[in-house]
């Protein structure tokens, strides 16, 4: 998604890594977050016969297809990010094991790290629930998974159901006022990506809520800084995507000359709040 701050930076750290290697690489997105816009794209990297392609598949499982076509011609398929099918690749089993290599932030344990974030923001009870962008994207639902998973561990949290906004900032915002209406002492918000976060954030901006409903942010872009500073945001979870940008051709690089390489590869995270945001060793983690 060429739109997308966080794939702004992982295309900056695949660079460097392509410049400090001497490697021809050529990045291509759709604009949007949508299957049906990144299989085109796919399609005519593959025409192209690259060596290996590094990818962030928009669905579990419709990229499954296209990406078969390029293993099967011999071109390295490695994800970023996001996966497809379960994630678990060369396993010699299921219809998307295929891809080389995974790179990525542990989705799950980003999700506990927001419950635990959340939890304590709101003084261990209250109702919450997590804002995300659509079902069947890998990152969002782990991040879900982990978040409800570490929330079982506060019996006075009521985790309410899940609202999918997809990517759509304004719809994320509506959803908010329409949940809050509904439940007048909601207490937190998850925002699970980047766009549902900062929807939400503005949902509850122009409910009056400003520092009473908690949120927690996935994602952390250059503008979050104010609503940290402001209490607006209570907490940003930063991955690394420069690292998983320059991990990718580091992997791609390895396996086209011969080497082995890990089946996944992990990377970071960076906590953001109101204590640390201007240290500048950690706002080197924005997007």
């Amino acid at each position: 998604m060429t739109t997308d701050a966080f794939y702004i930076a992982m295309h900056e750290g695949a660079e460097e890594a392509a410049n400090a290697l001497g490697v021809n690489f050529i990045y291509q997105g759709a604009r949007d977050w949508d299957a049906a816009q990144q299989v085109p794209v796919l399609d005519a990297v593959i025409a192209r016969k690259p060596d290996a392609i590094l990818i962030a598949p928009n669905d579990v499982q419709q990229l499954i297809a296209p990406l078969r076509v390029a293993h099967d011609l011999g071109i390295i398929v490695i994800t970023l990010d996001t996966f497809i099918d379960d994630g678990k690749y060369q396993t010699g089993s299921g219809s998307g094991d295929f891809p080389l290599s995974y790179v990525a932030s542990d989705n799950v344990l980003g999700g506990r790290i927001a419950a635990r974030g959340l939890a304590d923001a709101i003084g261990g009870k209250g109702l919450v629930f997590v804002a995300s962008a659509e079902p069947f994207i890998s990152t969002t639902e782990q991040r879900e998974e982990g978040f409800k998973l570490e929330m079982q561990n506060y019996p006075d949290i009521e985790v309410l159901e899940t609202q999918f906004s997809e990517t759509n900032t304004s719809k994320a915002a509506a959803q908010l006022e329409a949940v809050l209406a509904r439940n007048p002492d909601l207490a937190g918000v998850f925002g699970s990506d980047l766009f549902t976060a900062m929807g939400t954030a503005s949902g509850v901006k122009a409910s009056g809520k400003t520092g009473e409903i908690k949120i927690v942010a996935f994602d952390a872009p250059q503008s979050i800084v104010g609503d940290i500073k402001s209490g607006l945001i209570d907490l940003a979870i930063a991955q690394h995507p420069k690292e998983i940008g320059f991990f990718g051709v580091l992997t791609a690089y390895a396996a086209v000359t011969g080497q082995s390489v890990p089946v996944l590869i992990g990377t970071g995270y960076t906590v953001m709040d109101a204590s640390n945001i201007d240290d500048p060793e950690i706002q080197k983690f924005l997007y």
